[in-house]
C-alpha cells in the first residue's frame, strides 16, 4: 500500500492547483457539489474531451509506473469518433470511476477491495485477492481485470501504490501533453479541480447507477452553434 507518513506528507502539500455519450447526465453544479460537510479527501479526476487527441501517451505511462502486464491495462483511451464526421476526432477516457458508493468494494467477501484510510482511494490489496473476480462482476463500468502477473483484481487508483505516494500527480495526467486530465482534491474548495468544475459543464458516466463518479468528463463543445 505504501508508506502511510508518505502520503500524509503529500496530503498536506497537495494543492494541485458535443457529442454527449449517451450513458452520461449532466451534472449538479458546482456550488451544490462543493457545499460538502466531510472534509477529509476526496480525490477526483476531470477528462476533457475537447483536448484529447487520442495519443495514448496516458496509456503508456500508467502501464509503466504501475508495472501493467503487457497487453493488459488499468485505462485506455476510446476512439467515439462519429463515422459520418471523421474530421471530427472525438475520444473518451475509460478507467475506473472511483465510486464514492462502490460496487467492488460492497462486493468483495475478502476486503481485498477497499477504499484507503487515509486518501479515500478504492485500491486492491493484492495479497488478500482470491480471484473470485466478485468485484468485476459488480463494477458497472467493466474496468476491472485480473492482473495476469499477480492473479488479483486491479484497478486504476490514481497511481496510489507509485506516483502518489512520491507526491506526484497520477502518470496519466503527468504525460498528458494537452492537459486533457486534470486530478485533485474535491473537498478542496480552492483545489485547481475545483475551479475548473466551477466554469466548465460535466458529465459523469451512467450517473443513474447511484454509483457517484469521481471522475468528470467535459464534453466536445462544438463552436458556432
Amino acid at each position: 500500500m505504501g508508506n502511510k507518513n508518505d502520503r500524509r506528507t503529500f496530503l498536506k502539500g497537495i494543492g494541485f492547483g458535443s457529442v454527449l455519450l449517451s450513458t452520461m447526465q449532466y451534472s449538479l453544479s458546482a456550488n451544490e457539489e462543493n457545499q460538502k460537510v466531510d472534509k477529509s479527501p476526496h480525490y477526483g479526476m476531470v477528462f476533457d474531451q475537447n483536448k484529447c487527441v487520442g495519443c495514448t501517451d496516458c496509456e503508456n505511462a500508467c502501464a509503466e509506473i504501475n508495472l501493467v502486464p503487457k497487453g493488459q491495462k488499468r485505462l485506455f483511451v476510446q476512439d467515439k469518433t462519429d463515422q459520418n464526421h471523421t474530421d471530427e476526432k472525438r475520444y473518451v477516457r475509460v478507467s475506473c470511476q472511483q465510486c464514492e458508493e462502490a460496487p467492488c468494494v460492497q462486493a468483495c467477501p475478502t476486503n481485498a477491495s477497499h477504499r484507503d484510510s487515509i486518501t479515500n482511494i478504492v485500491t486492491m490489496n493484492a495479497d488478500d485477492c482470491i480471484g473470485c473476480k466478485y468485484c468485476i462482476v459488480a463494477c458497472p463500468y467493466d474496468v476491472r481485470f485480473i492482473n495476469e502477473e499477480t492473479k488479483a483484481a486491479e484497478n486504476c487508483n490514481f497511481c496510489l501504490n507509485s506516483n502518489f505516494k512520491e507526491g506526484k500527480k497520477p502518470a496519466c495526467v503527468e504525460a498528458c501533453k494537452y492537459t486533457a486530465l486534470v486530478f485533485g482534491d474535491l473537498n478542496d474548495e480552492t483545489s485547481y479541480i475545483n475551479k475548473l468544475l466551477r466554469v466548465k459543464d460535466s458529465v459523469r458516466m451512467k450517473p443513474g447507477f447511484g454509483t457517484k463518479p469521481s471522475l468528470r468528463y467535459i464534453p466536445i463543445v462544438k463552436l458556432g452553434v
